[in-house]
């Protein structure tokens, strides 16, 4: 079983790379803002509480987060891997999800890092801003807050990743296909 960590900030292309990387290894693509709003629609349990943290302003506890993406590994049971994106965000999630992954004899492969310049990822963003309806892709402040944010606070996964030796960064910038194709590179070596 290979469970990846697709990581990387704002804008580097984690959704489009997880798309294409999961048909080419038959893995599950989780995403931790598509399990939410899954959940929040159908009315779950876990996403009722989340909504009601989210409503107030609060970030969603770490113990609704887990339970919500053991939830989804739970029901692939026998799925050939997982690629994990935007999640974990914190060093608590990733001890949680080493454990929960331990518990059934599996393990994270590797954190796969695209990595890009800010003023890149803003411009794209922005651009992304003009087409999707993300009303927070659209201001540059708010853009530049959200990297702030992954700088001080989910960027450090690097460092947790690094320790374990499972740390690798692959060049986020050109075509989608060089970008595939560098990241296949990694996913190969796990």
């Amino acid at each position: 079983m290979k469970n990846i960590v697709l990581f990387g900030p704002p804008g580097a292309g984690k959704g489009t790379q997880a798309t294409l990387l999961k048909e080419k290894y038959s893995l599950i693509h989780i995403s931790t803002g598509d399990v939410f709003r899954y959940n929040i629609k159908n009315e779950t349990e876990l996403g009722l509480l989340a909504k009601k943290y989210m409503d107030e302003g609060d970030l969603v506890p770490d113990e609704v987060t887990i339970n919500m993406l053991k939830a989804e590994v739970n029901k692939n049971a026998g799925a050939n891997g997982f690629i994990f994106d935007g999640f974990p965000r914190t060093e608590s999630q990733a001890i949680a999800l080493d454990a929960f992954l331990e518990e059934k004899g599996e393990k994270i492969n590797g954190m796969v890092a695209l990595e890009v310049s800010e003023d890149l990822l803003v411009a794209r963003l922005l651009e992304r801003g003009k087409t999707s309806g993300r009303t927070d892709d659209t201001d540059e402040s708010k853009i530049r807050n959200r990297f702030n944010e992954y700088n001080t606070k989910t960027a450090v996964l690097k460092d947790y990743y690094q320790a374990q030796g499972n740390y690798y960064g692959a060049d986020g910038v050109g075509s989608i296909e060089d970008i595939t194709n560098r990241l296949a590179d990694v996913f190969d070596k796990l």
